[in-house]
């Protein structure tokens, strides 16, 4: 096996349907973000997309039996994930994004998914919200399980009934679980999404069911984007600094790179901004 790295790319697999990234804005964003720090030093970052996570640590392998990177960014942590395990195996050094906890001796880039998920709870128990509801992304990944837990936890600290919906960060995912939960008694009067396509096909099925937002039912996304600015209303969102995030990833990326000792960066905390799918129930 040649050992020999190539010091100049890192490489980023995502284990996902490739049409999702036309219209999922984060990870281009945090490929723009990790981008802006690596090409200054000369450097780049190779990104791959494969069908599963089968297919991911075959490109690792891959791509450490032909040197083809120095370094692999890891995302989309799930629990008793088998990547770091493989690449420690292969000797491929690695970045680890937001996974729940950093482990020690591994380069990481951490990310609070459940304060965020408190705060918007206690939002909307402020507006008035006693039955909410979460839509999530996949339940694999760990940070899903992150938010959920956090997001059950402040709704029984609150004293609210919460209702949970699994999506796959589609706009048609979105649209379905929302009529699943609007179909529920108690009927759920706010709904928080994982990401903001969701949150887009929630908006979109609510208004073909005839229910008015935000007079009957408030929206939240996660991961706010030009998309949430230019829904009809404009969806209120947590607002996570992305690209930051692409810049931390590319520090951690270098550091690796260059041989640095193992850090952990925190990533930007994200707020809530509220805009027109958010208000008090009727």
């Amino acid at each position: 096996m040649n050992r020999s790295w190539t010091h100049d790319v890192a490489g980023l697999v995502l284990a996902r349907p490739a049409r999702m990234l036309a219209v999922e804005p984060f990870f281009m964003e945090l490929v723009a973000g990790t981008e802006e720090v690596l090409a200054p030093a000369q450097r780049s970052l190779l990104l791959h997309v494969v069908g599963d996570l089968d297919a991911e640590i075959a490109t690792y392998r891959r791509w450490a039996e032909h040197g083809t990177v120095g370094a692999v960014v890891v995302t989309n942590v799930r629990d008793d994930d088998p990547r770091p395990a493989a690449l420690h195996a292969l000797g491929l050094p690695y970045v680890v994004v937001g996974a729940p906890r950093p482990t020690p001796g591994e380069p990481h880039v951490w990310i609070d998914n459940a304060r965020p998920a408190r705060d918007v709870v206690v939002h909307l128990a402020d507006q008035g919200h006693r039955v909410v509801a979460r839509v999530t992304g996949p339940a694999e990944f760990a940070h899903t399980t992150t938010r959920t837990a956090a997001f059950a936890a402040q709704c029984a600290a609150s004293g609210l009934t919460h209702h949970v919906a699994e999506g796959e960060y589609t706009e048609e995912s979105g649209a379905r679980a929302t009529a699943e939960l609007l179909d529920l008694d108690p009927r759920p009067t706010a709904i928080v999404y994982d990401n903001d396509v969701m949150a887009l096909g929630g908006l979109g099925h609510a208004r073909s069911a005839g229910v008015a937002v935000p007079a009957d039912l408030s929206l939240v996304a996660w991961d706010d984007s030009a998309l949430c600015r230019l829904a009809s209303p404009p969806l209120s969102a947590m607002h996570h600094d992305v690209h930051g995030l692409g810049r931390l990833v590319g520090e951690a990326v270098l550091a690796v790179l260059d041989g640095a000792p193992p850090t952990t960066r925190t990533a930007p905390f994200p707020r809530l901004l509220v805009r027109g799918t958010t208000a008090p129930p009727a």
